[in-house]
């Protein structure tokens, strides 16, 4: 039987080095050797870029990258502020949905989901009405595979003096970040997609300065992230127990990403699997849903062809050893859904194009 490749957006295939990792031993998380690999990994994930290492500090807790968002909003967001929420697709319009549940004034400035972000519609409210004290946004929004301009928006955000709140949960580890230039006061991902882990531990990273001042009302115990910070970057402790064995397999997949040359070497070999995948459908008369420029490295999107159906496009290529992903709700029968992560070799990648050819060729 050949290995099975998750195509869709997290979890990913691990390599064999992660996996490993898992078995690394059973350890108690209020041990002193757990602490310590707290602040390794904190530190570790501080470093993925550079230039952020010097002014941001991580957080680590368990939950997925959605856990990650909802704790970042409900302890940065101002309660005595407004967040404006940047939405084109379902994770921006969780953003709104996290802020609303929290009790947080918020604004949501809607986009249709196949519509790029809006600089000029951005610019104008940041110039007028009442003021603005956050923007938060999705980076790479994967319920199209968009990457959004955050050059546009960052520079927005710098100029009128606006923290940026940044869900980079598909993003981080392969998208270029620009923290100084685009205002980022704090972002949330997660260990499970592009930083190639286990499903199981989030993150939040936030500049040092607004970690010395979390007022410490995040509307939550569980998500409240003053005492994992005071504790993490204290005696190394969590106020609750962390997924011990993701933390093993973290630390090695942070490992072998800076072994592979950080995350601009990770970008480039996703666009090495987006440009195969992309010509070989192309041949077979597939469409992307967006125009190819618009793409993250991370993961595109493909309009089903006409007569065809996700069920049957899903099912031929899962018996091949292929696990691809549906669109997300008005888009589910229209859409089907390609990421790049995860330890997919030259051979895994010519075998999908094989399978590719079955499923859509004129033969089928």
């Amino acid at each position: 039987m050949p290995r099975q490749i998750l195509l869709n957006p997290g979890p990913v295939t691990l390599s064999e080095r992660v996996r490993r990792a898992l078995s690394a031993g059973d350890w108690c998380h209020r041990e002193p050797e757990f602490a310590a690999l707290t602040r390794e990994i904190n530190a570790a994930l501080a470093r993925v870029y550079a230039p952020m290492a010097a002014e941001f500090e991580a957080v680590c807790l368990t939950g997925s990258g959605t856990a990650a968002v909802e704790a970042m909003l409900a302890n940065f967001a101002a309660d005595d502020g407004l967040t404006l929420v940047l939405a084109n697709g379902v994770y921006g319009e969780r953003m709104a949905a996290i802020l609303a549940a929290h009790g947080k004034p918020h604004e949501l400035m809607q986009r249709d989901w196949q519509a790029p972000l809006d600089p000029a519609a951005l610019a104008e409210r940041l110039a007028s009405g009442p003021r603005v004290t956050h923007v938060a946004t999705v980076q790479h929004e994967t319920t199209t595979g968009r990457l959004n301009d955050l050059d546009a928006v960052g520079a927005l955000c710098r100029e009128h003096d606006v923290a940026l709140l940044l869900d980079a949960v598909s993003s981080f580890g392969a998208e270029a970040i620009d923290a100084e230039a685009w205002n980022l006061a704090a972002l949330a991902a997660t260990a499970n997609k592009c930083l190639h882990g286990v499903p199981g531990i989030s993150f939040v990273l936030a500049r040092s300065a607004l970690w010395q001042a979390l007022p410490g009302r995040a509307g939550s115990v569980y998500l409240d992230l003053a005492p994992y910070y005071a504790g993490q970057h204290g005696d190394g402790y969590s106020p609750f127990t962390q997924a011990v064995q993701v933390a093993f397999a973290l630390r090695e997949a942070l490992a072998e990403l800076a072994d592979g040359g950080g995350w601009q070497a990770r970008r480039a070999a996703y666009l090495e699997r987006a440009r195969r995948i992309h010509a070989q459908l192309s041949e077979l008369g597939v469409a992307t849903l967006l125009d190819p420029a618009d793409y993250s490295a991370v993961l595109w999107s493909y309009r089903v062809p006409d007569g065809d159906r996700y069920a049957r496009i899903h099912d031929a290529l899962k018996a091949e050893g292929f696990v691809i992903y549906a669109g997300q709700g008005e888009l589910a029968r229209r859409v089907f859904r390609v990421a790049h992560m995860g330890d997919i070799r030259a051979a895994d990648l010519e075998r999908l194009c094989a399978a590719l050819e079955r499923s859509f060729g004129a033969g089928r």
